[in-house]
């Protein structure tokens, strides 16, 4: 398929101009991210601010009334709104994936339906995992036609981003069997959203259960899963690495914060004051490194996922293959890159503050508990694996996915 039959473009937004002004919207996020966390309370006000701020609009092109931003652009921003609030930027994930989606789709009056949504401000949640202990090898959830549209029956898990959703993009099989996505709108009879998420992190994210007993969906609303963007995958787990390397961004900041506001140190520091202690600003330095690692791991692999882009704009399907191929091995390293360091930077960042660094009152923990959340989502020992078995014995790292566009939970 044609790039030039899609909506994606070459990007032609400036990274300053789109951090001027998004960063104010970010900072302002992150002014009640502790109380946040500390009551468990949903960010529906700073989920409105950012739509309010047209943040879904970032990678829709200049010329169809978004921003222009590339991929890397994006997920830089991503990035910055995780050290914000990990929460928050989780919750953009599948809104995010299906503009991608609607983008890479050919031009119709239905595709263009989506782009004008988008930028009415529309938010789209997600809806893939079958409860139940599903796979997708084995989706149980259905849909059937009925007169002029269809009915969706079925029950998801990590249904991230639901509560703060018009939309649901839910993952299917039709009568035949095929894999089908149908977007659902979250307020209609039949569509039951629960907020049961039990994990210790990422804990207002709306990743609980959506139930759908014979909801509606519109004919136009259906798309089979095998036309989704082939990088779909990729953009899944980026998504998720840029949050990451804004966890240990948000860790260096909040642990340099909490060093200088120490008072006294050990009698048997090598100084007086903590902050002179040349063994604690040791660990502020290893910190720092890892911040710094992960943030350009992501950067190195979110290239390639222009690259991908680039390619289809083309139309040249035999660079998109290469590029496709680079991206899986890019974002795999970029994973093992980024979750070792914030894993690491959120354990090590106690080391250089002592017993006041476990206080309630800073929450530092919370770091940790949201790094280990999404660190889980697509487990490393597998990847470790693929990456290992492409450099030794030229296997392709996307035919591991049950679905060709690839999906993480």
């Amino acid at each position: 398929m044609s790039g030039s039959t899609s909506s994606l473009r070459h990007a032609t937004a400036d990274i300053e101009e789109l951090r001027e002004r998004f960063r104010p919207v970010f900072e302002k996020i992150a002014e009640g991210n502790l109380d946040r966390e500390k009551g468990r309370v949903f960010p529906y006000e700073q989920v409105r601010w950012l739509i309010d701020a047209r943040f879904g609009a970032v990678r829709i092109p200049r010329e169809l009334g978004g921003f222009g931003a590339s991929l890397w652009q994006t997920f830089d921003l991503l990035r910055e709104l995780g050290a914000a609030d990990p929460n928050v930027a989780h919750v953009w994930r599948n809104h995010l994936a299906f503009v991608e989606d609607r983008l890479n789709a050919p031009r119709s009056a239905a595709t263009d339906a989506w782009i004008e949504r988008f930028l009415d401000g529309e938010f789209v949640g997600g809806g893939w995992t079958e409860a139940n202990n599903g796979t997708y090898a084995n989706i149980q959830t259905k849909l059937v036609p009925e007169g002029d549209h269809w009915l969706l029956t079925g029950a998801k898990y990590y249904a991230t981003g639901s509560l703060y959703a018009d939309w649901l993009d839910v993952l299917a099989v039709n009568p035949d069997g095929v894999p089908t996505t149908a977007l659902v709108k979250a307020d209609q009879p039949g569509v039951s959203l629960v907020d049961d998420w039990r994990g210790f992190g990422q804990k207002t994210t709306a990743s609980g259960s959506a139930n759908y007993s014979r909801a509606r969906v519109e004919g136009d609303h259906i798309f089979p899963a095998t036309d989704r963007f082939a990088y779909q995958g990729l953009f899944y787990q980026t998504a998720l690495l840029a949050i990451l390397a804004g966890i240990t961004q948000a860790t260096l900041r909040d642990g340099i914060a909490a060093l200088k506001a120490r008072k006294r140190n050990y009698g048997h520091g090598l100084a007086q004051s903590a902050g002179d202690d040349p063994q604690l600003l040791q660990v502020v330095g290893k910190v720092s490194a890892d911040a710094f690692g992960a943030q350009a791991a992501l950067s190195a692999s979110t290239a390639t996922l222009d690259e991908i882009a680039h390619a289809r704009i083309a139309g040249d399907e035999e660079a998109v293959k290469r590029a496709l191929l680079d991206g899986h091995v890019a974002t795999t390293r970029a994973q093992l890159v980024i979750i070792e360091a914030a894993l690491r930077a959120t354990t090590i960042v106690f080391d250089a503050l002592g017993s006041s660094g476990v206080s309630e009152d800073l929450l530092l923990d919370r770091h940790w508990r949201n790094a280990r959340t999404l660190a889980s989502h697509n487990p490393r020992v597998y990847k470790e694996r693929i990456l290992g078995d492409w450099h030794v014995n030229d296997a392709d790292p996307a035919k591991v996915y049950a679905i060709s566009a690839g999906q993480s939970e």
